[in-house]
């Protein structure tokens, strides 16, 4: 079987359209990690596209969020002047959809999805050291998950953590063979709203035959997004951190 793993895709239908055009037939299946709406211009867009299209998919703190604003305490200025906006702009049955997302972990095909960390839908995971905290609560010994918008695959053997390389400079693929002695922690990217300094959309792919994960990088119509999150009159760094990743 091989799926596209997607996450963080934040309302940015630009960049969600240059990620299908590049995986466009590598995959049987699609799965998110959550945080579909959110900070970018086209809520409805988006939550439409991966309702008709996302068999497994989790919850992300701003699909929460949106379906329930008065809980936006720890949330910055911009993005709650974000949630706002997009919790106005969705569909009766957009925010019912958002309402009804589970709450990873989840299990799907032998490996788990989830937003956060295993204990904690709304933990950030960054490094080896908080990774490897995690593995003795995973049921699988392959897990996607999102929240930091930072791309990278953790490999943990025994009580030795380590981040594998992924795309850099100018390269849009590292290929990750997944030995069936370790186990594995992939963060696929933010498609919508990426944070390592890199502008380009990020995503993964899957073939649970290979036992093989493809990190992957597509550049994207930014100016477009941001042009998008302009017109909708939100709050001007929201479109200036796409022109720099972070």
């Amino acid at each position: 079987m091989r799926y596209l793993i997607i996450s963080d895709l934040h309302a940015n239908w630009h960049a969600l359209q240059a990620v299908l055009n590049a995986a466009s037939g590598d995959w049987d299946s699609i799965v998110c990690c959550g945080d579909i709406v959110g900070y970018g211009a086209a809520p409805n867009e988006v939550v439409d596209w991966v309702r008709a299209n996302v068999r497994t998919i989790v919850r992300g703190n701003h699909d929460r969020t949106a379906v329930d604003i008065e809980n936006m305490e720890w949330f910055n200025a911009a993005a709650r002047d974000a949630m706002k906006w997009t919790a106005g702009e969705l569909s009766a049955g957009n925010l019912e959809y958002l309402r009804l997302l589970p709450k990873g972990p989840i299990c799907e095909n032998g490996f788990e999805v989830l937003h956060g960390s295993p204990v904690d839908e709304d933990e950030y995971l960054t490094n080896p050291r908080e990774i490897g905290m995690m593995i003795p609560y995973l049921d699988r010994s392959l897990a996607f998950f999102g929240h930091t918008h930072l791309q990278g695959t953790f490999e943990s053997r025994r009580t030795v953590t380590r981040e594998i390389s992924k795309p850099a400079g100018a390269e849009t693929e590292v290929i990750v063979d997944l030995d069936d002695s370790a186990w594995y922690m992939v963060n696929p990217g933010s498609a919508g709203q990426p944070r390592d300094f890199d502008r380009r959309a990020a995503y993964a792919l899957l073939s649970t035959e290979s036992r093989q994960v493809r990190m992957l990088r597509v550049e994207y119509d930014i100016a477009g997004a941001q042009a998008a999150i302009r017109r909708a009159g939100l709050p001007e760094p929201l479109a200036v951190r796409l022109g720099l990743g972070r």
